[in-house]
């Protein structure tokens, strides 16, 4: 490979970009009309224009990319995360196209794209399931025998979607036929396939992700874990590696399950298999990411493997350079994804210009961001503006770390979750380990950030007022302007 391009825009196409270079390869970078000046555009050796700024106009139009890469020379495509990473149809076609998409198998996409499918694939190999049914259902009656079987709280969940879309509890049958429909409509609304199907849900649970990966001569590892349990809106905030909870026995059990699940579906690439984990530790699979994750850094931290590097590597037919008994966990890793939300506001986008953007730095400080003070925050995408991650040789150093990095972030212009993440991190559930998916439900509020805010400023005030009456205590002499001179 000589040319990449890199179908994404933001931190994501710097982060590829980056490895792409060091690895002597030229880059291509995509841009819509608002994001001309971009950082990752003006890192690439090309760049090339899409359209204007609604993503259907530019970052989704499969076609126009396949057709720019081909004037431009390139050997391979990256999709980076979101837009067309797990659209199966383009990595078909890039593929048809004579060119490399650096990913999984549009076979691979398909399958796991799909939750009841992906749970029909890994049936054969043992892989521990929910409790509940794997078919789509739409017939209230039907889901009413299947709840009462499996016993209530019930979860209603679209097979098509992701994010927490399309997705309803429902505590007792009175809520079924209403939250059926809510969760059907929902999903035709965000994915175009309205089939949802149900599940035992599980209480109190933890959201355990295993990274893979798996070059094309047949070698399958795992990477360890990812700790994801802190969410809102059912999104994940802050990552972490390792998980508190797991053992090693636990970690083996998991990691030999990850490993099958890709095996399942002739899996290639870096992928993540996503589990959730009871009150017991009894582990259950939940879904199979076909692509690169945001929270890919605190593995490369823990690991020292660069993730990307082994992306590309694969899709140029090269044989996993490491086996799975040459990995060890090496510390511990911590991600705060910072978003251009209010946490006091029900975590609504904020839109703006970064009037002040001033990062933290220092060794065990790694920002992944593709933003600059002065720029403005499209309203078109996602509104993450970086990811925030702190390494240390144990997580009370990594937490820490991540304090005072959270402390030197500054950010004007816009809200911010950077607020939010030090409310998580410096609380006693999260610090202790004992926590799980409902931590933001269970202990967080907009009025604990406004009252943190009231008592900082009113620490910021005695400060202030006691240097002033320190400053007048002060002697002062007046400083002599000029030279007196004698007998004068």
């Amino acid at each position: 490979m000589k040319k990449i391009l890199v179908a994404n825009r933001g931190e994501i196409a710097l982060r590829i970009m980056k490895t792409i270079k060091q690895m002597g390869i030229k880059t291509v970078a995509v841009f819509s009309e608002a994001d001309r000046n971009a950082p990752h555009v003006r890192f690439a050796d090309e760049a090339i224009c899409l359209g204007p700024p609604p993503s259907n106009q530019s970052y989704l139009l499969g076609d126009k990319i396949i057709e720019m890469a081909k004037s431009h020379q390139v050997d391979a495509i990256h999709p980076g995360y979101g837009f067309l990473s797990e659209n199966a149809g383009f990595a078909e076609k890039v593929e048809k196209n004579g060119l490399v998409f650096i990913g999984p198998k549009s076979h691979a996409i398909k399958v796991m794209g799909d939750k009841l499918s992906a749970k029909e694939t890994v049936k054969s190999y043992d892989i521990p399931m929910v409790p509940g049914i794997d078919e789509a259902i739409t017939d209230v009656k039907k889901a009413k025998e299947i709840a009462d079987e499996i016993g209530y709280p019930i979860l209603i969940k679209a097979s098509a979607g992701g994010g927490g879309k399309g997705m309803r509890v429902v505590e007792q049958e009175s809520q079924l036929e209403e939250q059926m429909k809510r969760a059907i409509s929902e999903a035709e609304s965000a994915f175009g396939n309205g089939a949802v199907f149900i599940e035992k849900y599980v209480g109190s649970p933890r959201h355990i992700e295993i990274q893979v990966l798996a070059d094309t001569h047949g070698n399958v590892i795992h990477l360890f874990e990812r700790e994801c349990s802190v969410q809102r809106r059912h999104q994940k905030v802050v990552e972490e590696a390792p998980s508190t909870i797991l053992t090693s026995e636990l970690r083996a059990k998991m990691g030999e399950a990850a490993v099958n699940v890709a095996k399942s579906c002739d899996y290639v690439g870096a992928g993540t298999v996503e589990f959730l984990m009871d009150e017991k530790k009894n582990f259950y699979f939940l879904e199979m990411n076909t692509r690169l994750q945001v929270e890919h850094p605190v593995t490369e931290m823990i690991t020292g493997i660069d993730l990307v590097e082994q992306q590309i590597r694969i899709a140029r037919g090269e044989e996993l350079q490491v086996q799975q008994n040459d990995l060890t966990i090496n510390g511990h890793a911590l991600e705060l994804r910072v978003y251009a939300e209010d946490p006091t506001d029900d975590f609504l986008p904020s839109v703006g210009t970064l009037e002040r953007y001033r990062k933290p730095s220092g060794k065990g400080v790694r920002i992944d961001d593709g933003f600059e003070e002065g720029m403005e925050i499209p309203i078109y995408y996602d509104p993450m503006l970086s990811k925030l991650i702190t390494y240390g040789k144990t997580r009370e150093a990594a937490l820490q770390l991540m304090e005072e990095s959270i402390n030197h972030y500054e950010v004007k212009g816009v809200a911010t979750t950077l607020p939010f993440g030090k409310f998580v991190f410096n609380h006693e559930a999260f610090r202790s380990g004992d926590f799980d998916t409902h931590f933001v439900k269970k202990y967080y509020t907009p009025e604990v950030l406004k009252e943190e805010e009231k008592e900082e400023a009113h620490l910021a005030a005695l400060m202030a007022l006691k240097l002033y009456q320190a400053d007048q205590k002060t002697l002062r002499i007046p400083e002599v302007t000029s030279e007196i001179k004698p007998n004068e």
